[in-house]
């Protein structure tokens, strides 16, 4: 509750006030029932010496100052469990209150944050990136092509051609003595059995004209 003539205490101020009442009551029951405890100890003793040296009335009035000391005492730890249950209840609503105050903070900061970023201009951004680089790409391509039809010459062909011959020549054989012609027909019994009987070999030759063709076409 705020002052009447001043200004109206935070929640955090009030919470911390109440605990601070709470936790002082706590201590005085403490000491309360410590004090009763003593006095039950003390009854206790004295009812053991009365009743030692016959004094029945005596004993009986003191059993009664017992008990209601013992009743106290029990009340005063019951109240004290209330007042920690409070306690906890108050902590309870701080930790509440601080998960608010938490939030509403995180909005403000979102709120702040989602003002200064410009989201149609980050948009308009990636669109003309998006552009530039298809654009960039295109051109890249027809650079690319046009290079190529300026640095390729008439008679490449030809001048491959001619290397390939001259490899073929190095090494005695041609495709025309290497490559023959298949048979026309069915294949007799007789080139049947010699295909059958001779062993197939791979050429070393063949293998290393393959080789350089294809070292050739890279």
């Amino acid at each position: 509750m705020g002052n009447l003539f001043g200004k109206e205490k935070p929640l955090k101020e009030v919470l911390r006030e109440n605990k601070r009442m709470i936790n002082r009551a706590v201590r005085e029951l403490d000491r309360e029932r410590a004090s009763l405890e003593k006095e039950e100890k003390r009854l206790v003793i004295d009812i053991k010496k009365f009743a030692k040296a016959g004094q029945n009335k005596t004993v009986k009035i003191m059993a009664k100052d017992l008990v209601r000391t013992r009743q106290h005492i029990a009340k005063f730890i019951e109240m004290r469990s209330h007042l920690q249950g409070t306690a906890l209840k108050l902590q309870t609503v701080k930790s509440h209150q601080a998960m608010a105050d938490a939030m509403m903070n995180t909005a403000k900061a979102l709120t702040k944050m989602n003002k200064a970023v410009d989201a149609p201009g980050i948009t308009k951004m990636m669109a003309e990136f998006e552009r530039e680089n298809a654009k960039n790409e295109l051109m890249q391509e027809v650079l690319g092509e046009a290079i190529d039809g300026a640095l390729e010459q008439e008679g490449d062909e030809d001048e491959q051609e001619a290397i390939v011959g001259q490899v073929l020549d190095e090494i005695g054989i041609g495709f025309d003595n290497e490559v023959p012609d298949a048979p026309i027909g069915a294949p007799t019994k007789t080139s049947v059995e010699q295909e059958e009987k001779v062993p197939e070999t791979a050429d070393p030759a063949v293998t290393e004209l393959e080789a350089r063709l294809n070292n050739l076409k890279r």
